[in-house]
């Protein structure tokens, strides 16, 4: 029945009545020939979604896609306001489930759990031979249950035992803070994702900062992989007059319907956010609702765009239920900018154009393995480019751990006082992951951060 119907909504939405009642028979003929004859047994749920996804993979169309009950279920909650949990992000290290860090305020931390952490057993359960995928739903929950995990800590080299609360878990989408340069003020305010809160937390932070007297704002969406579009388009009536379009939707038959700026009732924006000078900040991870936001922007001439060309996704998905608890993800429409541009494969361009510091662009590891001369090994050659990067000239990042890797790894534990071994080991890799948050920390070392700033302060100077 789960194949049937999304078979028939296809077609219908398609217009082609052609294979309605053929390609049904034809489906149920194959699976009774695989449930009754196929040497490998195989689950008819498992049949019935196989042949869900391949309808949907049959479109070329990465953004279509069949969702398991569960599937959509964490696709929710992903732009969801909060989560149900106890707030710890996890990693797989070498095999091992090790704990990255505990959200701050979170169930996780106030039970005492740590980075480094490692994961044995959950509820009694070991995890030997699971997946991260598996360690992450036995660690969910209803609200008020409790979860008791056996852990290992490396430096009392002693295994514990915690019990902790599952509880709600906020999702900040929206951060922001005041930046004074120049005896001028300027607003920033990052946006991770475009979820169900956003508009709201949007609407909080811009109140505040244009309070607290900021002069010009810097949005920054790198990074950000969109979301829901009624929250993109909430932000950008608060930046336009009432009725500009800032977005067109193009369906099938190439119909275009413009998306207009208009006053949310249930949301109170500050006037001044219509007049104050702005920038935003992109990447090749800014996608779909962000470049929404950015392509409005730029065509409306009514911000600077500064970093590089965006990721180019152009096109909206609805999500339809099924029968069988799972979702239909359809790309249904297409969005054209203001100027009707479509944007999909290509991105929006930057006005501003400047490639950010390599050490924003590497993915901050949890390693706790332990290397020494000789060896050779990718966390040896991501340790290199972060050495480098930190000004430890090895003259290599190859993954080789040479003598000139041993001489730049001693000078990097004398500079962070820890023990002066040589080797990379959890308390070098602890110091030189601390190393690199606070020079991330540090805006001076955002080039695509002043560029921007440079480029308002100069606008205000005018």
């Amino acid at each position: 029945m789960a194949a049937t119907s999304i078979v028939f909504f296809f077609n219908k939405e398609k217009g082609d009545k052609s294979i309605e009642k053929s390609s049904f028979d034809v489906i149920d003929e194959a699976f009774a020939i695989i449930k009754e004859q196929g040497v490998y047994p195989v689950e008819g749920e498992l049949l019935i979604e196989g042949a869900l996804r391949g309808m949907t993979e049959v479109i070329g169309d990465p953004y279509s896609t069949y969702l398991s009950e569960e599937e959509a279920a964490a696709h929710e909650e992903s732009l969801a306001g909060e989560r149900i949990g106890i707030g710890a992000e996890i990693t797989r290290s070498n095999g091992k489930f090790v704990i990255v860090a505990p959200v701050k305020s979170s169930p996780a931390e106030k039970a005492g759990l740590r980075p480094y952490d490692e994961l044995i057993r959950i509820d009694g359960e070991n995890l030997d031979g699971g997946t991260l995928k598996d360690v992450v739903q036995k660690i969910r929950g209803k609200k008020g249950t409790a979860v008791t995990l056996t852990i290992y800590r490396p430096e009392l080299n002693k295994h514990l035992e915690i019990s902790i609360i599952r509880d709600v878990i906020p999702v900040t989408t929206v951060n922001s803070e005041l930046i004074e340069e120049k005896e001028r003020k300027v607003g920033y305010i990052s946006i991770t994702t475009f979820g169900s809160e956003t508009a709201k937390e949007w609407a909080i932070a811009t109140e505040k900062l244009i309070g607290d007297g900021a002069e010009a704002i810097v949005i920054d969406v790198r990074g950000n992989p969109g979301g829901y579009l009624h929250s993109v388009g909430t932000i950008l009536s608060s930046l336009l007059q009432e009725d500009t379009i800032y977005a067109y939707l193009q369906d099938a038959t190439g119909a275009l319907t413009p998306l207009l700026a208009d006053q949310d009732e249930n949301l109170k924006f500050n006037s001044q956010l219509k007049q104050v000078p702005l920038v935003l900040l992109q990447d090749k991870g800014s996608a779909s609702a962000s470049e929404m936001l950015s392509g409005a922007l730029k065509d409306l001439r009514r911000a600077s765009i500064a970093g590089t060309e965006s990721f180019g996704k152009g096109t909206v998905q609805d999500t339809k239920d099924l029968v069988n608890g799972g979702k239909v993800k359809l790309s249904t429409a297409k969005w054209l900018t203001p100027k009707e541009k479509w944007i999909h494969g290509k991105g929006v361009e930057a006005d501003l154009k400047i490639d950010q510091d390599d050490l924003f662009e590497e993915h901050i590891r949890l390693i706790s393995a332990e290397y020494v001369e000789g060896d050779f090994n990718d966390d040896v050659a991501y340790s290199q480019k972060l050495l480098n990067g930190l000004g430890y000239e090895i003259g290599r990042d190859d993954g080789y751990f040479d003598e000139a890797t041993a001489d730049a790894v001693t000078e990097f534990q004398v500079h962070s006082k820890v023990k002066e071994s040589g080797k990379m080991d959890r308390q070098f890799f602890t110091a030189l992951q601390k190393e690199i948050e606070t020079y991330r920390e540090n805006p001076e070392n955002d080039v695509q951060l002043q560029m921007g700033l440079d480029y308002l302060l100069h606008l205000l100077k005018e």
